[in-house]
Formats: structure tokens, sequence, C-alpha cells
């Protein structure tokens, strides 16, 4: 049995960081295991490639969610990143952090206070974190690190007619500002992304290929982990914080590699960082989960946890289409040979123009209700459209102003299908269950018109095409949503962190996980990735994954 002192399951953002940071040090052997294949195909690199890595299975483990009465009885394409990189190698390149009160929902959940946002003489680490993990294309500033291995840059293209649409938001109260990202992302700006000299900048490029030839570090590829093996025997040395009353120590994993069955033992501990979805399902596999759902399958109960699986969170977006004239868009010049072929010049030569841009280039936050704290919508802001995603563009010029609740209350879960390790894990999201999740669609579907009327998109003759403004009262917008209504691919919290009492025991049945990601119950075993959120951030979630992996290292080198 190959001995190992760290194993990481899942070579996404989160296990890219931790191999780095646990990998420094040259006396710990650290061995990453990665389902997917390598992240050196063309189109990853490529912005625009995500069209085609999304619904790739060489990229993408292309879940398929169950019937959601939400979504109008729909199934939807679940992506997720199956390649080196994880999802940072197909994903939208947004950057962006969240903002202060997630962080403050964070520390209440979790009764930890360096989960703030912090700043000068206020408690929390969280802003702290992000600039050490940042190399910003302006330098560092109050708000911004250099230096960091995560890249953040401009976008490379600007479109008239989203420079429109942001004049048109100006008018309906939503003010142009220089970026999010600083705690209050109320306002409208162009999307930083995670991008250097026009290529797409995932964590691999961030953390794992710099350091990959180091000889105390061992990837797997194309490697499936089956179970979590385990034993009753817990040293005293690691029973602290979640691990104080631990039943069982997690001693390695069990491995499907080139065809044959391996083990692989951990000397100190187990990482999950195979995301909101995979985590939770080797875990439900290997006997550690509700009770009530192993016994179904006949899996034999290690340690009853009814949080692992539950609890999970998503951005549902919800499409506004609208045809334009006078501008050009995606479609347009996509539709002509000799413009595409102007594009891939452009990107050849210059790595800008529209091969550069993410799916999303627009982006703004508001309230939905005046009242709120901190803004609970955002707009992506796309220069085209298309019937659904996967669909070819529409043939005519237009624009896609998606919606969507930053504050989700609706929950879902992930469950184990079978016993068998290699059987999908069922996903049902639940989206639009509560009346507060479809209130807020309606208003968001009412200000997407209320930004279109203004007098600064009149030039363009905008016409709605979806939902339709033949769709007037709520209860036709609010079935609107649920038609038109998609994953942004956001799924987080089903491993959750939570508090814990002087006894070492959660104070909530559903608490999975410590503040240092340790599994309650469980030692040798940490959830590091989207999985240990208690609640979802407003907006894109790969930055705050890094927050939470770079906490994570430090707690174990500690």
């Amino acid at each position: 049995m190959a001995e190992f002192d760290y194993i990481i399951v899942g070579a996404g953002s989160a296990g890219c960081l931790l191999a780095n940071r646990l990998s420094a040090n040259p006396d710990h052997r650290v061995l990453l295991i990665e389902a997917g294949g390598k992240d050196n195909w063309f189109w990853i690199k490529v912005p625009v490639g995500y069209l085609f890595s999304i619904g790739n299975p060489r990229t993408d483990w292309c879940y398929m969610t169950e019937p959601d009465p939400g979504l109008a009885g729909r199934s939807i394409l679940y992506a997720r990143g199956r390649v080196i990189g994880g999802c940072s190698s197909i994903n939208a390149m947004i950057h962006m952090r969240g903002q202060a009160s997630d962080y403050e929902r964070w520390a209440e959940a979790t009764g930890d206070e360096r989960w703030l946002w912090g700043g000068p003489d206020r408690p929390g680490e969280t802003l702290t974190i992000f600039k050490k993990l940042e190399n910003y294309f302006g330098g560092a500033d109050e708000w911004h690190g250099a230096g960091g291995e995560i890249r953040v840059e401009c976008p490379r293209v600007r479109w008239k007619i989203l420079d429109a649409w942001q004049a048109a938001a100006a008018e309906s109260g939503i003010t142009p500002i220089d970026e999010f990202n600083r705690g209050d992302n109320s306002g409208s700006a162009y999307f930083h992304v995670n991008q250097k000299r026009g290529r797409r900048w995932s964590m691999a490029d961030a953390f794992l290929h710099p350091i990959s030839h180091r000889p105390n570090l061992t990837i797997y590829t194309k490697t499936r982990a089956l179970r979590l093996l385990m034993d009753d025997q817990v040293r005293d040395d690691q029973r602290r914080g979640a691990w104080t009353t631990a039943r069982h120590h997690v001693t390695g994993v069990r491995l499907l590699k080139d065809g044959q069955i391996v083990d692989v033992q951990a000397r100190r501990e187990v990482i999950l960082s195979a995301g909101a979805i995979g985590s939770p399902h080797l875990m439900q596999v290997s006997g550690l989960g509700p009770a009530r759902l192993l016994t179904q399958h006949q899996v034999p109960v290690a340690v009853d946890l009814p949080g692992v699986g539950e609890n999970l969170q998503d951005h549902l977006q919800i499409r506004s289409v609208y045809r334009i004239r006078g501008a050009r868009t995606v479609n347009t010049l996509y539709r002509n040979w000799i413009t595409r072929a102007g594009m891939g010049i452009q990107y050849l030569l210059l790595r800008s123009g529209p091969m550069t841009m993410p799916p999303s280039t627009l982006g703004a936050f508001a309230k939905s209700d005046p009242g709120l704290a901190s803004p609970d919508l955002e707009w992506h802001v796309q220069p085209l459209s298309l019937p659904k995603f996967g669909d070819p563009l529409h043939p005519f010029s237009a624009i896609t102003p998606s919606v969507c609740n930053l504050r989700p209350t609706s929950r879902g879960h992930v469950r184990m299908a079978d016993a068998d390790p290699l059987a999908e894990p069922k996903i049902f999201c639940n989206y639009l269950s509560t009346d507060e999740d479809r209130g807020i669609a309606v208003r968001g579907l009412r200000m997407t018109r209320q930004i279109m009327a203004a007098p600064a998109l009149a030039r363009y003759q905008p016409k709605e095409l979806l939902p339709g403004p033949q769709l007037v009262s709520d209860a036709d917008l609010e079935q609107a949503a649920g038609e038109l209504g998609t994953t942004i691919f956001h799924p987080v919290g089903t491993c959750t962190m939570g508090a814990f009492d002087s006894h070492g025991l959660p104070r909530s049945a559903a608490t999975v996980l410590d503040t240092d990601c340790r599994v309650f119950r469980v030692a040798g075993l940490r959830v590091v990735d989207a999985s240990a959120m208690p609640n979802i951030t407003s907006g894109n979630t790969n930055a705050p994954v890094m927050l939470i992996a770079e906490r994570a290292a430090r707690a174990i080198h500690e």
C-alpha cells in the first residue's frame, strides 16, 4: 500500500492550492487525485472555450439534476469540472469575492470572527487573505494585493450595447462603479477576470503547474476515488476541535486507477476537495452521512452525519432576451465567416477581442427591497443570445440580461443513488421552493424590464423576446421564472461548517465541519471546497473557495 502524509481527493480549485501549500514542506509526501485528465487542451486556455468545455465529458462530469417542480419539472445540465483545475478550467473566469455581509453570516454560523471581512482596526481575516492570494493588474492598494498566485485582469473587450445598458441601469438607480470586490457591490461594472494576457488563468495555472516538479508531490489523473478507508483507532493527538469525540479515523482511500483497485494510505490526513457534489457523495458511499439514507442503500453506517449532502444552495439565473438594432453583438459577429475569422486572427495576434470574453462581461448589483443592508440581486449581461445553453446563437442581434437572487432561501440536497461509488448521485436543487425566492424572482424580472425601458437604450429599440411582454401579472412572471431559470453553476453548502460548544459538539445537527473544515466525529478527514460554505456568497464562488482553502491550509500547518 502506497503511503503519503496527505491525500487530496480532487484537483480542482481548492485541491490545487492545498497541494501547493502542503507540499511546500519537503518532509510532507502529498498525493493529489483527479478523476479527469490533464488541462492541456486548447479550448481550456482560450477564454471563449467554455462553450466547448461545459457539457463535454472530456472536461465536465455532465451531471443532470432531478426533475425540479420549481423549474416546471425540468432537469438541467449541472456542469462540474472533471479535469486538472476542476471548475476553474471551465468556469466563467469572473473574479468575485462576495460582499462583507456574506462573511458576517459565516462568522455568525461558525462562531468564528476570523471569517469577518476585516480591515484597519476591524476584526476578520477575509480581506487580508484575498489580498495575499491576488496578483491584481493595478498593483497593491487598499483593496488589492500584488505578487499572489491568482491573476486578476480587466476584460479585453468592451461592447457599445453593454455601455448603453450600464447607462440605462444608472437611469434606473444602479450607479456605475469602478469594480465590485470592495465589500459592498452596489452598482454596475465590467467584471474582473482570472486571465493572464488574454488566456484563462485557472487555479492549476496559479498553484499546481509551478510546483508540479516537486519530488514530494505525486499527481494521479484519470483516477476515481471509490471509498474512504477507516478504522476505529483514534490517536489522542487527533482529539481536538471537531475530532474531540471522533469515533473513526480515516486512514486512506480506495481508488480505481488504470482499471485496477488500489489502496493508498494517509499517515496524517485525507482531504476531500471534490466539490459540493463529489465530496458528500464520496462520504455517503463510505458510510458517513444520514443513517436513514445509508441504511436504505445497504451501506454500513460508520458515523451518522445528517448534514452530509443537505443544505445545497445555488444561484438560479433567470434569462431575459431582448432583440436590438444598431449595435454589434456576438450573434452578428459569429454569423459571418469573415468576422469569425477576424476574431480568431485578433486573438492569435493581440490576445484581445471577443475570444477573450467570459460568458458575461458586464454585471450589476442592486437591492430587491430598499430596506436591505446589501444587494441581493445580480445581473450578468451578455452581448449575445441563444434559446438555451448548448443551442446555436440566434440569427439576429440580441442581448441577455440575466438576473439572480444572491441569497436564496430554497435548499436542495445531494444523495447517493446506489451503494456503487461509480453510480452518479441524485442532485435535487429545489429551486424557487419558498415564497421569498419566488417573490424576489418576480421583482428581478420587473427591474430588468425597467432598465431595458430606460432612455439610454431607446436608440437600440429593444424588443423583449423572453419572458415576453404579454406576461404582466406576478403569477405570469413567477411561472416564467420557473420556465426560464437555470443554474449559474454555483452549488455550495453540502458539508456545511458550523459552531461547536465547549465539549466539541455541534450546536446544530446539520453541521458537518468545524471552522477548520474538520469532519465531526471522524479523525483525519477534512472537506475543503464549496461544500463547506454555510451560506452562499454574493456572486461567483471560485474566489471564496480559495479563501476557504487558504484558511484550511494554514490550520493544517498549525
